[in-house]
């Protein structure tokens, strides 16, 4: 994925934290605490206009959700080689540092080569390979004023754009019940969007492909954008899905943190 992104969309490596449970060098391996660092590295002090990008290729499994945010029971979890010993990262963990500070203008694109990752940052808006949100109730009530946000941002008044996401968050603590409240507050003006490699019910598969392991996610994106480099949203989706079911059953998810526009081409 490196090499990837550094051929492919000019990522340099001296820009990257590289955590693999082959390095030597402790502070290389893909503990909890290295990770957490990583993540929390990745995005200190990111500006408008700042592009980041987090590729976890690993293991993934559920837990009990505390916090009554998830549809059903369960968070996400990832686990780092030390889980046994210093526990997993929940997904409200994950969203805490790496989409919460982010401010509009920063893009985020996340890639969850994982079991159950679905909805690894609990991001709201879930998009499906026809370009529908799986998410209608709360883009009814929120989409349409979101995108005025966005748009006045993109038209470069990034003080109303700041002004009109506070007033929308402000108006999405107003909620009925406690999972309508996290949803509606976890929703960031900063784009962040993120590929999964399965939904949240099911298994991502490892793999042997091109001669090398891989985790099938990370191969199915490579490959999609290698074949096709110009796709918009919709169109990686459903590249990314037609790649993976020749030899899976996994179904990768691409969701936002806010009402996006899945037409558009895609961008790192």
């Amino acid at each position: 994925m490196s090499t990837f992104l550094s051929e492919r969309y000019g990522y340099r490596r001296e820009d990257m934290v590289i955590l693999t449970d082959d390095q030597k060098n402790p502070m290389s391996q893909p503990t909890k605490q290295n990770i957490l660092k990583a993540m929390q590295w990745l995005v200190k002090d990111a500006m408008p206009n700042d592009s980041l990008f987090l590729h976890f290729s690993g293991h993934g499994g559920q837990t009990a959700d505390l916090d009554g945010d998830e549809d059903d029971g369960y968070d996400e979890v990832i686990y780092p080689v030390d889980y046994k010993s210093a526990g997993h990262i929940v997904d409200d963990e994950m969203h805490l540092i790496l989409v919460k500070p982010l401010q509009p203008g920063v893009r985020l694109t996340a890639i969850f080569d994982s079991c159950h990752s679905g909805t690894a940052l609990d991001l709201p808006f879930i998009y499906s390979t026809q370009g529908a949100l799986k998410e209608p109730n709360l883009a009814k009530e929120f989409g349409l004023g979101l995108l005025s946000t966005f748009s006045a941002y993109e038209r470069g008044d990034v003080r109303g754009a700041a002004t009109a996401a506070l007033s929308f968050l402000k108006k999405a603590t107003i909620g009925s019940s406690a999972r309508d409240l996290s949803m509606r507050t976890k929703t960031s003006p900063a784009d962040v969007i993120m590929w999964s490699g399965s939904k949240d019910s099911q298994t991502s598969q490892d793999a042997i492909e091109d001669g090398q392991a891989t985790g099938a996610m990370s191969w199915a994106f490579i490959r999609a954008l290698t074949k096709q480099h110009q796709q918009s949203y919709l169109q990686l989706l459903n590249s990314i899905r037609r790649e993976l079911e020749k030899k899976y059953t996994q179904k990768p998810q691409l969701s936002c943190s806010h009402p996006l526009d899945i037409n558009l081409l895609f961008v790192m």
